[in-house]
C-alpha cells in the first residue's frame, strides 16, 4: 500500500483531469446550477410584477423535462402504438421517432435572451425600418380580458417583420410563443428562435404521430396559460390580400381546453405596411406554382449590407409606416356557448373577419388603390383622399402630411407610380407591386371609397 508507483506523465495528467471532472459533476456543478437557478427565479419574479400577463412555469421548464412530458403523454403513447402497428415497426423504434419529433418541436425559452436581447433588437429594428403606429378597435375590451385566461394573438401575415413588430409591441404584456415553420430551422438561427420560446412546426406533415406530438405540446401550453401567437394563413400573403385560414393549430388549441379549465381568449391583430420588405420576392413567388417563396441567405445578406452602407453615407430612409391594430377579442367559452354547429370553422371565419375589419389604412397601399379605382389624380387631390381614408379609418389618427409625402416619393422611386407635372398615375413597369399593395387596403375602405374620405377631400381642396 505504501509502495511507490511510477506512471507516465500523460497518464497522471489524465487521471487528474478525470478526478476534477468527477468532483465538478458531483459536487460543484449542482451547487452552481442551484445558485444560478435561484437568481433566475428571483429575476423572473421581479419581471412578472411589471408584465400584464406573467410568464407561466410551463414556459420556464427545462427543455429536457418538456420533451419527457410530451413523449409520455397518454395520447402520444396511443399514437406510438398505432404508428408501430401500421408501419410494422417495434414500439421502441416508434417511441424514438416520437422523441425526435418532440426534440424538434420543443423550445428552450431563455428569459435573459428574450427580454435582454430579443426585445431590444426588436425595438431597434422596428424603429429603424418603420414609423410604428399602434391602435385598438376596442381598447377597453382588451383590458377586460381575464388575467387567468390563455391569450392567443391571431395575426395576418404580411412580412417576416410581423414577428419582430408584434414581439416589440407586446413586450409590456408577456413573452409570446410563436409557431414557426421550416425556414427558421437553420443553425444558428434555430438556437436563437428556440431561446425566444418559439416552437417549430412542419406545415405539411403526413405523419399522424408527428401531429399527435405537436398537438400534445400545444395542448399542454394552452392548459398552462402560455401566451401564444399564430398566423392562421399559414404563410406570407403572396397577393397582399388576406388569405384563407388553416385550421390545424386552431384545432389543437380548442382541444387543449375544457369547460372547467381556464378560458382561451383570441385577440385579432391586423398589420399593414407602407412597404413590405419581401414584396418583390413574394410577387415573384405568386407567379409560380409553388406557394412558398425562397429567400437565399446571400440575397438577404447583400440587402442588409446595402442598408448599412446607406446609413453610413447618410442616404438611409425608413420604409414608411407600419401600423398594428388590435381587434375585438373573442372568448372561446362565450363563443362555444352560442351553440355553433361547427365550432372550429365558425371560429376561424369570425377571427379572419375581425382581422379584416381591423386592418389599418396606410399611405402607400391607399395611393395604389385610389389610382387603380379612379385613374390619374393631381398631387393635391391624391394626398387629400389618402388623408381622408386614413382619417375615416381611425379618427384618432393625427394628420401627418410628411408621412404621406414620403410614401408617395418612395412609390415613385421604385417605379410603382409615375409623377408627371403634379399628376400621379400608375406606372406600367411594376404592375405586380401595384396590385399587391392595392389588395392590402381593407375592403370596407374600398367599397364606395367611403363618404367620409370624399367629404374630407372636398374640405381639404377648399
Amino acid at each position: 500500500m505504501t509502495q511507490t508507483v511510477e506512471l507516465p506523465l500523460w497518464l497522471f495528467l489524465l487521471i487528474v483531469v478525470f478526478a476534477m471532472v468527477t468532483f465538478a459533476s458531483h459536487f460543484l456543478f449542482p451547487s452552481v446550477r442551484w445558485f444560478f437557478r435561484r437568481r433566475l427565479e428571483r429575476a423572473v419574479s421581479r419581471l412578472n410584477k411589471r408584465l400584464q400577463r406573467p410568464i407561466q412555469p410551463f414556459k420556464l421548464a427545462r427543455r429536457h423535462d418538456m420533451i419527457q412530458r410530451l413523449i409520455y403523454d397518454p395520447q402520444v403513447g396511443q399514437a406510438v402504438q398505432q404508428h408501430a402497428h401500421e408501419e410494422g415497426l417495434p414500439e421502441a423504434v416508434a417511441f424514438e421517432q416520437a422523441r425526435r419529433y418532440a426534440r424538434e418541436i420543443a423550445p428552450s425559452f431563455s428569459t435573459f435572451i428574450y427580454f435582454s436581447f430579443a426585445i431590444r433588437l426588436a425595438r431597434l429594428l422596428s424603429n429603424t425600418f418603420y414609423d410604428v403606429r399602434l391602435s385598438y378597435t376596442d381598447e377597453a375590451a382588451i383590458k377586460r380580458i381575464d388575467p387567468e385566461a390563455t391569450v392567443v394573438f391571431v395575426m395576418n401575415h404580411r412580412s417576416n417583420m410581423d414577428y419582430v413588430l408584434v414581439t416589440y409591441l407586446a413586450a409590456q404584456q408577456s413573452a409570446l410563443s410563436y409557431a414557426v415553420g421550416e425556414w427558421a430551422r437553420v443553425w444558428p438561427l434555430s438556437r436563437l428562435i428556440r431561446a425566444m420560446g418559439a416552437y417549430f412546426i412542419r406545415r405539411k406533415s403526413g405523419s399522424d404521430l408527428y401531429r399527435q406530438v405537436l398537438a400534445s405540446y400545444v395542448r399542454h401550453a394552452t392548459e398552462a396559460g402560455v401566451t401564444q401567437a399564430m398566423f392562421p394563413e399559414g404563410g406570407l400573403s403572396l397577393t397582399g390580400a388576406l388569405g384563407r385560414p388553416k385550421l390545424g393549430l386552431l384545432k389543437y388549441i380548442i382541444d387543449g381546453t375544457s369547460p372547467e379549465g381556464r378560458d382561451v381568449v383570441f385577440v385579432p391583430v391586423a398589420l399593414n405596411y407602407d412597404r413590405v420588405l419581401e414584396d418583390t420576392i413574394l410577387t415573384r413567388a405568386a407567379l409560380g406554382s409553388e406557394r412558398r417563396f425562397h429567400a437565399r441567405i446571400g440575397v438577404i445578406t447583400r440587402w442588409i449590407l446595402k442598408q448599412i452602407w446607406r446609413r453610413l453615407i447618410g442616404r438611409y430612409k425608413r420604409f414608411g409606416m407600419s401600423s398594428v391594430r388590435y381587434g375585438r377579442p373573442i372568448s372561446l367559452k362565450q363563443f362555444s356557448e352560442e351553440g355553433r354547429s361547427d365550432l372550429m370553422t365558425d371560429l376561424a371565419r369570425e377571427l379572419m373577419k375581425r382581422i379584416g375589419a381591423a386592418i389599418p389604412v396606410v399611405s402607400a397601399p391607399a395611393a395604389c388603390a385610389l389610382l387603380r379605382d379612379n385613374g390619374p389624380l393631381s398631387e393635391q387631390e391624391l394626398k387629400a383622399r389618402i388623408a381622408g381614408l386614413m382619417k375615416a379609418d381611425d379618427d384618432r389618427l393625427s394628420e401627418n402630411g410628411e408621412a404621406v409625402d414620403d410614401a408617395l416619393d418612395q412609390l415613385v422611386e421604385r417605379r410603382i407610380l409615375s409623377r408627371d407635372e403634379g399628376i400621379f398615375s400608375l406606372s406600367d413597369q411594376r404592375v405586380d407591386l401595384q396590385n399587391y399593395y392595392a389588395a392590402s387596403v381593407p375592403a370596407r375602405v374600398i367599397s364606395g371609397n367611403t363618404a367620409d374620405a370624399k367629404e374630407f377631400s372636398a374640405s381639404a381642396g377648399s
